[in-house]
Formats: C-alpha cells, sequence, structure tokens
C-alpha cells in the first residue's frame, strides 16, 4: 500500500478512536453509559434462502439454507469483525 494512503488511514483510526473515546467521556459525566453500537451484520430472509448482509457496505457476505444456521453465521461474522478479521483487502 502507498505511504500516503497508509497514512491516511491510520491517521482516519486515530480521529476514530479519539471520537469513540470522548464519546464514552461524555455519557460518562451525565452517569449513563455510552449506548452499544448497533450490530454490522443482519440476517434478511429472500425466498427460500437467508442472506446476511454487512450493515455498513450494503452487500451480501453469504447464504444460509436456516434460520439457525444463519444466526449462527451472524455470530460468526461479529465475532469477527470485533477481532478484526472481517473486512481486510
Amino acid at each position: 500500500m502507498h505511504s500516503a494512503i497508509q497514512a491516511r488511514r491510520d491517521g482516519l483510526a486515530d480521529l476514530r478512536a479519539r471520537a469513540t473515546l470522548a464519546t464514552a467521556d461524555f455519557y460518562a459525566k451525565i452517569g449513563l453509559s455510552a449506548p452499544a453500537s448497533a450490530p454490522r451484520f443482519q440476517a434478511v430472509n429472500k425466498g427460500n434462502m437467508w442472506h446476511i448482509i454487512d450493515r455498513k457496505t450494503g452487500k451480501t457476505c453469504g447464504f444460509c439454507g436456516s434460520y439457525l444456521a444463519a444466526q449462527q453465521f451472524v455470530d460468526a461474522m461479529e465475532a469477527a469483525a470485533t477481532r478484526k478479521l472481517v473486512g481486510r483487502q
């Protein structure tokens, strides 16, 4: 990756982290806990299949034949996203 692009990505990641901390600080000042972030992945029924949709990009990430399998897939994708294993280019 080009050094300018990498520097910009690092800068944006730092700004995002600062914004998250600032939000938590503001909520701490008024005595409330910070709001939980919305789930990134969502299972949507389309026909006879369940589509797993990344709400960040709006793209379909996978398909499952049953609701239970779709929820397990969503849970796995959420866990991978928190470990930053999803979305690497």
